[in-house]
């Protein structure tokens, strides 16, 4: 699905050269929920924006979904972000002005589908995260689990391959919080590739795996054991 071989970020100004990454190395597989953890100004949303192709990287190789993305021009990367990535934001980012249809729907008119698609992919999509009701509600009549849900809707309509989330759970008390998270475990059993940048050790623990990356390195990879998931499952069922 995603794969990284020594890749390098630098900043540069006249008198500062900043190295956000190096030598960055990761593979993701398809289906795999990955939990991105490491201190303040480790590296961990620049890599994030390079996996989002929203941010281009100065060496190395990045392979999504067998595309090689080095060198690619603007539109064609933005094409392929279109079409394999979806994004879920601390800050949710929904437009305050447009009900949640509305908001669902933005990313999907600049991706020119057909309205009668469009539609249905947005039903389908709010009705996924239990906002089915609520889709003419504005983002300020929700609150701020059902906002990020409303967020988590507008990825998936556009039904990415990637999903890519950042401090999703950041702006919510532990209760939406954990919520959110089973909503995304979900998401991932249905079988998206989540990679998730979080500071919450609890949540990172649920992931599949963890990627710890320190001064813009993997530092170590931390696997958790496929049947932790269903133990955990097994006892709510209880």
């Amino acid at each position: 699905m995603l794969t990284m071989k020594q890749v390098t970020k630098v900043y540069r100004t006249e008198l500062v050269e900043t190295h956000a990454l190096r030598e960055l190395d990761l593979v993701v597989k398809e289906g795999e929920f990955v939990a991105v953890t490491g201190p303040s100004g480790s590296g961990k949303t620049t890599f994030l924006n390079i996996a989002g192709l929203l941010e281009e990287f100065t060496g190395g190789d990045y392979i999504l979904d067998g595309v090689n993305v080095a060198g690619l021009s603007d539109n064609a990367r933005s094409r392929l972000r279109n079409e394999k990535i979806g994004f879920i934001f601390q800050g949710f980012n929904l437009i305050p002005d447009l009900n949640l249809f509305d908001n669902v729907d933005v990313p999907l008119r600049y991706r020119g589908m057909p309205a009668a698609e469009r539609k249905l992919r947005i039903e389908d999509a709010l009705g996924m995260v239990g906002l089915g009701s609520r889709m003419k509600h504005y983002p300020a009549e929700l609150s701020g689990g059902q906002q990020q849900r409303a967020a988590i809707a507008r990825a998936l309509a556009g039904s990415p391959r990637l999903l890519l989330a950042d401090e999703p759970t950041g702006n919510l008390d532990s209760q939406m919080a954990r919520s959110v998270m089973e909503l995304l475990e979900d998401i991932n059993d249905q079988g998206s590739t989540i990679i998730m940048v979080t500071h919450d050790p609890e949540l990172a623990a649920r992931a599949q795996r963890n990627v710890h990356i320190v001064d813009g390195m993997v530092s170590d990879l931390v696997r958790r054991p496929d049947s932790l998931r269903v133990s955990e499952s097994a006892v709510v069922a209880q």
